[in-house]
């Protein structure tokens, strides 16, 4: 049965933002419970304020609900104090539209877009009422089916998870849920095995890790013959249409606007990018398409601002084109722009007078690294004379506030190339003051690089604390005065970051064992408890500096390649040893560099186009 009214209506007034807890937003989705056989549970596991700018569980929502036969709900998870709320009425966690306990649903699908959130999802699991151990969990349980970008390494929260969409969703979640409607019934080994079949799909109960004396992994491989090994990604190719009956949120969220992505996948190969190396290749939507679809979005949501998503927009083949004809045809209704991701080496005036013409607030780019030979050492080669361009363009078209963001802790970088940031940030914050006086900001952000799996800069380790404290030192010395401000990572989130990111399935129980000592919300400075995951590490027995320091040999098997993006171990390899010698290569629309994509896919029903370069 549903939650009932008079029980959150005694317990919203208790809690901050009860908008977040009530559904009924616009475009919300609303099916006949009983005359639907299959009931789908789409999870976030952080709050409504992040879930609702998620665009991937948008897709899914549009997706799963206009098949007749299957409902789609939503659910996000609640602040600490709506959770302490739950807990002391004795009320679990419920879905948005119909405000059925999570329990009640047949799959639960959980987006996991960053690794920060495993606490978290076993807070959502245990609110829900249910086993957090799949071991533990049978017929009379939903399934929990994983996805997002976190899913490319699935071996952290292995124990707690049924199966993983590896890659694009948009049809292999369609897939496990017919493979669920036609076990339905049978026993949860049997569902799990069907689940198996389907490309795309890891279930973790069907393989196996053996370890070295030292811990090192061995050996990994599956034991059923459903397994497949490895798991290739699904990739979809032409994208499916853009979901435009877009949810509005009940409160203010992180991206308050309606989101289109113009392009998936990035031809640039910048080594330290998990994002890009993943999601290759690079699919592009036509410019009508985007145009229509934004034609649909006002109309049914009254969103002002269109976020034009990519990996890098500026790099989207038309995209002056495209921001030209936003403007033409949409001027009356006084639509805003935003372009989240943009590169200094493509990014020309034209582009900047068109962005202009919409309500703006500031711009943001992405240097990485402040010296040429770090940047060629990541394969991100702008030059500063080109940064220093772009920032006097920007500022002469009327913004006073740039966005710098940069990394520290690269592979071969020296405090030289640190310093080298705040110079960089200085030159350009003298060129807002040149225009705009005082009123100029530029805001400096950098984060501490850590080593993802999949990419070329997988061998190395993450860089010792003493040395990332000396840097930020620097850095809070070098970068302050008026119109600069400097944001940087904290070291504890970055070794966190590091362990989960670069784990294998052993860190289940520290996980399991940091969440059981209050654990969660680990991506909020103000809610991380490292103490818990110290202790966590002490009392399972592993040391966090063998997963997050420690460099990799070359012939080490990780623990995330039980999964295959389709990009050859081989080509990694190279791209690191090249990085080494500061050699780069060139963006894959103008140079095919045999990564291992086209034979990856060659047998696929991919529509052509899969790598720019390979017509």
């Amino acid at each position: 049965m549903p939650i009932n009214g008079k029980s959150l209506e005694h317990l919203l007034p208790t809690v901050r933002k009860p908008g977040r807890y009530v559904g009924g937003e616009y475009n919300s989705i609303v099916k006949e419970w009983d005359s639907i056989p299959t009931r789908v549970c789409l999870a976030f596991p952080d709050i409504y304020d992040l879930g609702m700018s998620n665009l991937g569980l948008a897709i899914l929502y549009d997706i799963l609900n206009g098949l007749p036969d299957v409902l789609a709900e939503r659910v996000y998870l609640p602040w600490i104090d709506m959770i302490a709320a739950l807990k002391k009425a004795n009320l679990p966690l419920y879905s948005l539209e119909s405000k059925r306990p999570v329990a009640d649903f047949d799959i639960i699908g959980v987006s996991l877009p960053y690794e920060q959130l495993y606490t978290n999802l076993l807070e959502l699991l245990d609110l829900a009422g249910l086993p957090l151990l799949a071991a533990e969990r049978d017929e009379s349980h939903p399934l929990i089916i994983a996805g997002g970008h976190a899913a490319f390494h699935p071996e952290p929260v292995a124990d707690f998870v049924d199966a993983y969409v590896v890659g694009d969703g948009e049809e292999a979640t369609v897939e496990v849920v017919r493979a669920y409607q036609q076990k339905r019934g049978q026993s949860r080994e049997a569902l799990l095995r069907a689940l198996a079949h389907i490309p795309g799909v890891y279930v973790p109960r069907f393989y196996e890790v053996r370890y070295y004396d030292d811990g090192v992994i061995a050996a990994i491989g599956p034991i059923i013959s459903e397994a497949r090994f490895p798991v290739l990604k699904r990739v979809v190719s032409p994208l499916p249409p853009p979901p435009t009956r877009l949810v509005v949120p009940n409160v203010d969220i992180s991206h308050n606007r309606a989101s289109i992505e113009i392009q998936r996948g990035c031809t640039r190969g910048c080594r330290f990018c998990h994002a890009g190396m993943v999601t290759r290749p690079v699919r592009e939507r036509p410019v009508e398409e985007v145009l229509r679809a934004i034609e649909a979005i006002i109309p049914q949501t009254g969103f002002e601002e269109i976020g034009l998503l990519s990996l890098s927009s500026s790099d989207y083949a038309d995209v002056e084109s495209l921001v030209t004809s936003i403007n033409a045809r949409f001027s009356p209704v006084h639509l805003s722009i935003s372009l989240p991701a943009l590169r200094a080496d493509n990014f020309g005036v034209t582009l900047a007078e068109a962005v202009a013409q919409g309500r703006h607030s500031g711009f943001t780019f992405a240097p990485e690294a402040a010296t040429e030979r770090m940047r060629a050492t990541i394969n991100k080669p702008i030059s500063t004379d080109q940064m220093l361009d772009v920032a006097q363009q920007v500022f002469e078209r009327g913004w006073r506030t740039l966005k710098l963001y940069f990394m520290i802790g690269l592979p071969g970088e020296g405090m030289e190339d640190v310093q080298a940031i705040a110079d960089l940030a200085r030159a350009v914050h003298g060129i807002g003051r040149r225009i705009h006086g005082r009123k100029a900001q530029v805001n400096v952000s950098v984060n501490t690089f850590v080593p993802k799996p999949h990419t070329p800069f997988q061998w190395v380790g993450l860089e010792p604390r003493s040395s990332i404290q000396e840097k930020h030192a620097l850095l809070r010395r070098e970068i302050r005065g008026r119109g600069l401000k400097l944001d940087y990572s904290d070291p504890d989130m970055t070794l966190l970051e590091a362990v989960l990111t670069r784990g294998d399935r052993r860190l289940g129980a520290v996980i399991q064992r940091a969440w059981e000592l209050g654990a969660r919300f680990d991506a909020w400075d103000e809610q991380r408890q490292m103490t818990a995951w110290t202790r966590a590490f002490a009392e399972i027995g592993l040391d966090p500096g063998f997963y997050a320091h420690r460099p990799r040999p070359a012939d080490e098997t990780f623990p995330w390649e039980v999964v295959s993006t389709g990009v050859q171990r081989r080509f990694l390899w190279a791209d690191y040893q090249r990085s080494q010698h500061g050699e780069t290569l060139a963006d894959c629309r103008e140079q095919c560099h045999g990564c291992g994509i086209l034979r990856a896919y060659k047998d696929s029903r991919l529509e052509g186009g899969l790598c720019p370069t390979s017509a």
